[in-house]
């Protein structure tokens, strides 16, 4: 038995009519899909938008042979973005201009809000404080845990504090050594040329000594470990909240305080003294390799009189700024890897915002140590 032919597509049309009750009408009628309207969409845009200026006419889109997105966007646009009271559609069309109605309903004009930077920074300071507490209490629990095992030393986390030591201690001992080396050479440099001009150049062993022993040493160092090892830790105790080992722990009794973050607390309190004594020298020696050859001060002469330029204090002063800022930055590594959920996303928010902290609690750190240290270790003569 022959089939029927199927019906001859026809072009995009669109005229006006007159619905059973004499009312206006305007049938579309065609192919109103990506293809036909190619040629032909300009002047039925225009069609389109004369017929639209009777609020009260009957669209009848029955006759429509194939429709797409692009046919339905067309058409929507020239309604004004909004159905007409009157319209006749087929069942398989009505799904294009469902999606259009859904489109511009859940995009609502967002009211002027007055108090927005108000509340943002209200939000802020309430999310600072959240984090305040979150370190407080986690600092608090290191503290009973150190007490346990002060009591029971023989089930420390020995090996853990060693591996933490040689990763956060040794493997950075060539990143802060260049750094260190490169920032004495600069300052050595800078100081120099002014130096010169006035005739005090043997001030240059003054100036690098203070500047790089008590401040720009355990700075540079403390910046650098946040950098490379606040944030791997911070990523470690991600990745460990996203493969849920840390729920695995938790399950077997085994507090991840003791094994997970007190040994890198204590690893970097011991390793960033080290480093800020390594960085130190090493800037030292680039700051001295400098002078020699700026000034003409040797390298024996600067060291020899760098003792009497720069009191021992200053030296004990940075020492223990190392304590101060390795236990902070392992501190808040561990906070922002504990908040970590568990997808990527946050992995990759918790370590950015991790050593934004970190360099910032260490600079406002630093800060307190000057004003409380001001009048500690400084030589006028």
């Amino acid at each position: 038995m022959q089939q029927a032919a199927a019906p001859a597509v026809l072009d995009p049309d669109v005229r006006q009519a007159r619905t059973a009750d004499g009312a206006p009408a305007v049938e579309l009628s065609g192919a109103w899909d990506i293809r036909a309207l190619e040629t032909r969409a300009r002047s039925l845009k225009l069609q389109l938008r004369q017929f639209s200026t009777d609020p009260g006419s009957h669209w009848n889109l029955s006759r429509i042979q194939r429709l797409d997105h692009i046919g339905a966007l067309l058409i929507w646009q020239a309604w004004g973005k909004r159905r007409p009271a009157r319209l006749a559609l087929a069942q398989g069309h009505e799904v294009f201009f469902s999606h259009l109605d859904s489109a511009a309903a859940a995009a609502p004009a967002a009211p002027f809000d007055p108090l927005r930077l108000v509340r943002a920074l209200g939000a802020a300071l309430l999310l600072t404080a959240e984090h305040l507490r979150g370190i407080v209490q986690l600092l608090g629990q290191i503290l009973l845990d150190s007490l346990v095992l002060l009591r029971h030393p023989l089930r420390g986390p020995w090996r853990e504090i060693s591996a933490s030591l040689f990763r956060v201690g040794t493997q950075a001992l060539g990143i802060t050594a260049l750094v260190g080396f490169l920032i004495g050479i600069v300052l050595s440099y800078l100081s120099a040329e002014q130096l010169k001009s006035v005739g005090a150049n043997v001030f240059i062993i003054n100036i690098l000594g203070i500047g790089i022993i008590r401040e720009l040493g355990p700075v540079i160092a403390a910046v650098l470990v946040a950098g490379r090892s606040g944030s791997a830790i911070t990523a470690q105790l991600g990745v460990m909240r996203v493969t849920e080992e840390l729920d695995a722990l938790s399950v077997m009794g085994i507090p991840h305080t003791v094994r997970l973050i007190l040994p890198k607390i204590v690893a970097l309190a011991i390793a960033m003294p080290l480093l800020i004594l390594w960085t130190s020298g090493i800037a030292l020696t680039g700051g001295a390799i400098s002078a020699d050859m700026q000034l003409g001060i040797s390298v024996h002469s600067f060291m020899t009189g760098l003792p009497a330029a720069v009191p021992a204090v200053n030296l004990s002063l940075a020492m223990g700024k190392g304590v101060v800022f390795g236990a902070l930055i392992a501190l808040i590594a561990c906070h922002f890897g504990l908040r970590v959920q568990p997808n990527t996303e946050s992995l990759g928010i918790g370590t950015t915002n991790s050593v934004v902290t970190s360099i910032t609690a260490v600079i406002i750190a630093d800060a307190i140590f000057a004003v409380i240290f001001a009048d500690v270790g400084i030589s006028l003569l």
